[in-house]
């Protein structure tokens, strides 16, 4: 199990959305320090945040930061996009960039702040999973989150000898940016930090926030007609 307080813990993507709502969430459970993380880092609002410049799918701006936060104990890969719309008919450029954002990323991310989370005596990383990790909704971005659902079963094998435990947390719709076009009931991205930070503290390996969620990995094992109504004949 991981203490929020007095660790020290970077946020991928937290300018806003899930981000911004897990930054004001640590630093309510007494966190020493966080490292507010974005592209422009004067987008980050909080008072006592960090800014930090990171682009998660540049190399070189991945290691730049991690320079820069070479006393993190926590890692939370929240960053992520949705660009593309369709297998079929969006470009494969913007199918490609959900796969660069939402799995090569933070792999980047994390494959930089591992060994500095280890040697500063081992902590935790967060990632930012979906409910789409599970069910397919027809684009590529629950392909990604799929995706990085497996990478982080794997990291979590990786990185426990290391000292390193790894929570996944998976979601449905939250009242984000990324869902503002969508017409559906979302939940508050502060009680999704909330669940999440609860999960690091309590050292749990999958965090599910809501009901969809929890009603999706239940069905995991039942046929497909059971998450897919349209497949019934």
């Amino acid at each position: 199990m991981t203490s929020i307080k007095g660790s020290v813990a970077v946020v991928t993507g937290g300018s806003r959305g899930i981000g911004k709502s897990m930054v004001e969430e640590l630093y309510t459970r007494g966190a020493a320090k966080v490292y507010a993380t974005a592209r422009d880092p004067r987008t980050i609002t909080h008072a006592d945040a960090v800014p930090l410049a990171l682009e998660v799918t540049d190399p070189g701006s991945v290691a730049a930061a991690a320079e820069q936060a070479r006393d993190v104990t926590i890692l939370i890969n929240n960053a992520g996009a949705s660009v593309s719309a369709s297998y079929l008919d969006s470009p494969m450029d913007d199918v490609r960039q959900d796969l660069e954002t939402n799995f090569y990323g933070p792999l980047l991310v994390t494959r930089a702040f591992a060994p500095i989370i280890e040697r500063n005596g081992g902590g935790h990383i967060l990632n930012v999973h979906s409910a789409l990790s599970w069910l397919a909704d027809g684009t590529p971005y629950s392909a990604s989150k799929a995706a990085f659902w497996s990478q982080t079963n794997s990291l979590r094998l990786q990185l426990q000898p290391r000292g390193i435990a790894v929570t996944g947390l998976h979601m449905a719709y939250v009242d984000t940016d990324m869902t503002s076009g969508i017409d559906a009931p979302k939940a508050n991205p502060r009680d999704i930090a909330v669940a999440a930070l609860d999960g690091i503290e309590a050292g749990a390996h999958e965090v599910l926030a809501d009901d969809t969620t929890r009603w999706v990995k239940s069905h995991l094992s039942a046929d497909l007609e059971a998450m897919y109504a349209q497949l019934k004949k």
